[in-house]
């Protein structure tokens, strides 16, 4: 879901239903109350929709690698070719 085109499209919906929900009720202050809370549902929507993508590729990742994480350095190989936090929080020289 590429946000900024979202973005351009709620806005056009909204839009659209400000104005369709004026035609029937001629009523300013419901128009606004009643495209606020459709916007609100529609960001709901939203929110709801990219959780259930990250939820979607998170599990075929797992499908995937069931017994290894990404982040697994176990092995000896990665840990030789990492450095030790203690020589980065060194602090360095000071010229004073």
């Amino acid at each position: 879901m590429f946000a900024p085109r979202f973005v351009m499209s709620m806005f056009g919906a909204l839009a659209a239903f400000a104005i369709a929900t004026y035609f029937l009720t001629g009523s300013l202050a419901s128009t606004a109350i009643q495209t606020l809370l459709c916007a609100v549902l529609i960001q709901i929507g939203y929110f709801l929709a990219v959780l259930f993508l990250v939820w979607k590729e998170a599990r075929e990742r797992r499908k995937l690698s069931p017994g290894k994480l990404p982040a697994d350095a176990t092995n000896d190989e990665k840990q030789a070719n990492k450095v030790p936090l203690r020589r980065l929080n060194r602090p360095g020289h000071f010229n004073s």
